[in-house]
């Protein structure tokens, strides 16, 4: 692509020399004959020290945001190269989400996988392929492409889009993390919708967010870039994330305020399935069914719910779309042939340990079996708050590995069981995480539900830093045949 039709995006229409662009890089490492150089500014690294490094691999043009030296490369300075990469990658890829797509965002601090998937069901229901972008990767029909980060980088959102249009997809689901609004990776384009989950503390510190203060205003960022905003009237902080909005507002919630209201939530619940249902009424009249547990999930469903009423969605994809949602990882639950209950979820920290017992709890299950391990390299009060918990709210606890990075897994162990021996909880130590799965098959009794958590939709086992294939679901069924 010309440079000048990139650089209009910015509004510069002279002081550079036409050439062919071929690609946008912003890692000097991926530098090629012909690119576009951004020196982006990060936690760890300025890019505009490897301006020479990506002008010797050929680059044909650098965006900085200060004179740098990057011989046979003309240098573009710009106030902001994070604005400038993404209103260069939206024009790279030909403006996807300006009539190609429509783009939903997700943000809040839980909730925005299993929204987002939600949305996705209740669209596909009503015929309209979708594509998501969030945690679990960006999934395009029957693809799944991992990402490293939960909202990809404005060139990768620009380029999955362009992919999604591509394949004939009318919509993308996206997780519009903190993060990834902070740091304008979905700057400059238009969502039709904009959906708040829910707000609390997280990402607090480090190369995340300064104080609660940043955190909420990033993810008010998005009501700002949305045509309509779809909120949780419930949540205490609904205020300061709509501060500064100019969309226009819808609201969802259980109280009598909200214009979309849910009512008499229930548990759904059978060998094998648990679910919820809840009555909505105010601006829609109906019984919605979901496949997945807990009261949360009916906060989530309502969300999707008003998000598809935004876009005119008719109430049988909604029904039909929500009884069948499966999200990867998130309360998913796993064929087996006893009467029991076998989930997989991501749960990986006290908060998300607690959300996932206290909601399997109540479905009153003969035992609450839980099977995890805690990240090595991670802070260690997180082993503390999880062994607390999950000796505190499981009937039994399978103390195991997760990801132990460069730690040993016994010393993870150990400090698991600080937490643990608070509560006088029963656990068993099986550090080999296979073996602990096939533990759990071999002695899950009828009427248990077992949840295997830390994993999800992680298909992979780090440890000493090499990642080595580890898909739950391959090895449960791999056990269960062994077992034949």
């Amino acid at each position: 692509m010309k440079l000048s039709l990139l650089l209009e995006a910015l509004g510069i229409r002279e002081g550079f020399a036409e050439t062919d662009i071929t690609d946008l890089v912003y890692d000097s490492r991926k530098a090629g004959l012909g690119c576009a150089f951004f020196c982006l500014r990060g936690s760890a690294a300025d890019g505009h020290k490897y301006a020479p490094q990506a002008a010797k691999a050929g680059a044909a043009a650098v965006i900085a945001e200060e004179p740098v030296e990057a011989p046979g490369a003309q240098v573009i300075l710009v106030p902001d190269t994070r604005k400038a990469l993404a209103l260069m990658s939206a024009a790279f890829f030909r403006r996807p989400a300006e009539g190609d797509i429509t783009v939903i965002g997700v943000t809040g601090t839980k909730g925005k996988t299993t929204t987002a998937y939600m949305i996705a069901s209740i669209l596909e229901a009503a015929g309209h392929k979708t594509g998501v972008m969030g945690t679990i990767g960006v999934k395009i029909g029957d693809t799944l492409i991992q990402t490293d980060n939960t909202t990809p980088a404005s060139y990768e959102v620009q380029k999955y889009l362009r992919q999604m249009a591509d394949a004939g997809c009318d919509y993308c689901v996206m997780e519009a993390s903190s993060i990834g609004l902070k740091d304008l990776r979905v700057y400059g384009f238009p969502f039709a919708v904009g959906v708040f989950t829910n707000f609390s503390e997280d990402h607090i510190g480090g190369v995340e967010h300064k104080d609660m203060r940043e955190y909420m205003e990033s993810k008010a960022k998005l009501f700002s870039m949305c045509k309509v905003g779809v909120v949780n009237l419930d949540d205490d902080n609904v205020e300061g994330i709509l501060k500064g909005h100019t969309c226009k507002v819808k609201t969802y919630g259980f109280g009598q305020a909200a214009q979309l209201r849910g009512a008499d939530c229930r548990h759904l619940t059978r060998p094998g399935f648990l679910g919820i249902a809840f009555e909505v009424a105010g601006e829609l009249a109906f019984t919605a069914e979901v496949g997945i547990p807990g009261r949360f999930n009916a906060y989530n469903a309502l969300a999707a719910i008003a998000c598809c009423h935004v876009l005119g969605i008719p109430v049988e994809a909604m029904k039909q779309g929500l009884s069948t949602v499966k999200v990867k990882g998130r309360v998913e639950p796993v064929p087996v042939p006893g009467n029991y209950t076998l989930l997989l979820d991501y749960a990986h920290n006290g908060v998300g340990m607690e959300n996932i017992l206290t909601t399997l709890r109540e479905y009153n299950p003969a035992r609450l079996i839980c099977m995890f391990g805690a990240g090595g390299n991670r802070p260690k009060v997180r082993r503390y708050e999880m062994g607390e918990i999950c000796g505190r709210l499981a009937d039994l606890s399978v103390l195991t590995a997760d990801n132990s990075r460069f730690e040993d897994v016994n010393d993870i162990i150990a400090d698991i069981k600080v937490g643990m021996e608070k509560t006088g909880g029963k656990y068993v130590v099986i550090p080999d995480r296979r073996e602990a799965m096939a533990w759990c098959l071999e002695n899950a009794r009828p009427g248990d539900i077992v949840v295997f958590a830390g994993k999800g939709h992680e298909d992979y086992q780090e440890i000493n830093g090499v990642k080595h294939p580890f898909d739950e679901r391959v090895i449960i069924r791999e056990i269960l045949d062994g077992k034949r």
